[in-house]
């Protein structure tokens, strides 16, 4: 995997808050930091893209039908319910 080199730039508050967490032994650097950032944004969009995928399945699959949630449970619970 190569890497490409930026330049960012950040307020005093975010600088600080970075050096906060680099010195809390969170991070070791900056970088590990933006990376860190980068991922979990990453893990987010996905799951949110999960989520709208979900719902134009669920609104593509027709019309809503009645729930009977004593007939589910019973289904749930099998033959021993």
């Amino acid at each position: 995997m190569g890497t490409v080199r930026k330049t960012i730039t950040l307020t005093d508050t975010q600088d600080g808050w970075i050096k906060a967490q680099i010195d809390a032994g969170h991070y070791t650097n900056d970088s590990e930091y933006i990376r860190d950032l980068i991922r979990r944004e990453q893990e987010r969009s996905a799951g949110i893209e999960a989520v709208r995928a979900a719902l134009i399945e669920g609104e593509a699959s027709g019309e809503p039908r009645l729930f009977d949630a004593g007939a589910f449970k019973q289904r749930m619970l099998g033959p021993r319910g």
